[in-house]
């Protein structure tokens, strides 16, 4: 024992140098294997399909999203579970289409803040799941699933929470310009909306022109801190929800003018993220996927964003409401420059996470996610043939297969009520992705089979009371 602990000063000299070489990583990284993936969820606000370059954009620059592309995996037809913030983010938590937990209406599409509603008790949050399952968790930056204390992260299943209870427009203030002027020339004091801390308002109203920075910092912080456990770091950007911000250092860096310069900074805050798990040495044991909440917000025009190929945007059921750009990142598990072609859900992420995690799935409700390892290992298919659009309680479409079937259709804005089509309207999506040739008169069996499906899926739906009208 003496030699032993005279030979100590010896050893810890050698492990500093062998920092100091940059081998701490790669000691970081075997430690990792042996434990449970971490999981990092960065989510952004009205972003479109088209808004990527990787995703086809030809003037906003996104190299490092194009290089967590060609590193890992991206889905090119991967939907969220509503085409409006609340809906959509209340799936991705629960792993339930909204109508489910009660969080979507036919009256008030989102949460507002004078709204007493929130995400029910009864629930269980993938971020419960996991802080269940031993994981540290944090939610940055906008939650948007109720701004009462029952209804916050901390109340949720996350450890720690810094952001922005609901949307950046929210909370105008009597200063703000008039109409849509607010929106065009934004100001931060246009918009009391608050800044907090886990339970506390820490800044009102928020300065937006550098929370795209703060969400990045303390998201690379939280990694820092806890990079010797597992953890999960949903990462929710405010951006590029309208009013439009970015930090003085991205003003004008874009040829697609601010919107781009918005989406440029998003890029940004990627590489950060992405660095500082490889600088960690935990990039080979954390899944990291990229998404947004709905499409683009196209009655904004130059501050909204496009839907590339796909027809319509944010609030409606079309493609280009609700399919989105989508990424998977995880070096030595994920091929890189793959590409899959499954249908897949920010509501899968419930079964795909319990799975990788080691985790049981509860039994005693009704989920509507599909373990997706499969597919970005490349060992198999996803389970899921099917896929439901709501607009609030109704059903608008069934996506089956290629095949896209709509009993009712209504665009996202301007259009007060929705068309509905008897008989349906049938399009191949793997052929027509902009949904504008009916192909139903020359496939009945098709929609006999979707009509079929449709059968079995509201025999055991239970629709929840809405949250959203209390």
């Amino acid at each position: 024992m003496p030699k032993l602990r005279s030979c100590l000063p010896a050893l810890t000299f050698l492990l500093v140098v062998i920092g100091s070489f940059g081998l701490r990583p790669a000691i970081a990284k075997e430690t990792a294997k042996k434990s449970p993936p971490n999981f990092v969820v960065i989510f952004c606000d009205d972003l479109g399909y088209g808004d990527l370059g990787c995703f086809g954009n030809p003037t906003i620059r996104t190299k490092y999203l194009d290089q967590m592309a060609g590193e890992g995996m991206k889905f090119t037809q991967f939907y969220v579970g509503a085409p409006v913030c609340t809906p959509s983010r209340a799936a991705l938590m629960t792993g339930r289409l909204p109508c489910r937990n009660g969080m979507c209406s036919n009256k008030r599409r989102v949460l507002f803040p004078n709204s007493k509603g929130g995400i029910p008790a009864e629930e269980i949050t993938l971020a419960e799941a996991l802080q269940d399952g031993g994981y540290a968790t944090a939610c940055i930056g906008k939650w948007h699933l109720g701004h009462h204390k029952q209804f916050l992260p901390t109340s949720n299943g996350f450890d720690y929470y810094f952001g922005i209870p609901y949307s950046n427009d929210m909370d105008r203030a009597p200063s703000a310009l008039k109409g849509r002027e607010a929106f065009w020339n934004p100001k931060s004091e246009y918009f009391n909306v608050p800044l907090m801390r886990d339970e506390e308002i820490i800044e009102r109203p928020a300065d937006q022109t550098t929370i795209t920075r703060r969400y990045t910092e303390e998201t690379v912080k939280f990694i820092d801190e806890h990079q010797d456990e597992p953890f999960f770091v949903y990462l929710a950007h405010s951006m590029p929800h309208v009013p439009l911000f970015r930090s003085p250092e991205f003003e004008g860096v874009s040829r697609r003018g601010y919107f781009g310069d918005v989406i440029e900074e998003i890029d940004w805050s990627v590489g950060q993220v992405l660095q500082k798990l490889r600088d960690t040495g935990l990039d080979e044991n954390t899944l990291v996927v990229f998404c947004s909440d709905n499409g683009p917000w196209l009655p904004y025009g130059d501050h909204g964003g496009s839907a590339g190929p796909l027809r319509g945007g944010k609030g409606s059921t079309w493609d280009g409401g609700m399919r989105e750009p989508t990424i998977f990142w995880w070096p030595e598990t994920i091929p890189a420059s793959s590409v899959a072609a499954d249908i897949g859900s920010t509501m899968d992420l419930m079964a795909t996470f319990h799975s990788l995690a080691g985790l049981k799935m509860p039994t005693d409700r009704t989920f509507d996610s599909h373990d997706l390892t499969p597919v970005f290992k490349q060992s198999g298919k996803s389970s899921r043939e099917t896929f439901f659009f709501y607009r609030g309680y109704d059903l608008m479409a069934v996506r089956y297969g290629p095949w896209k079937m709509h009993l009712k259709t209504q665009s996202g804005y301007g259009q007060p009520k929705p068309e509905i089509h008897e008989p349906p309207v049938l399009y191949n999506l793997d052929h027509d992705p902009g949904e504008s040739r009916d192909v139903a008169k020359d496939n009945p069996k098709i929609i006999e089979q979707i009509q079929a499906e449709i059968k079995r899926h509201q025999s055991e739906m239970v629709f929840a009371d809405s949250q959203l009208e209390l």
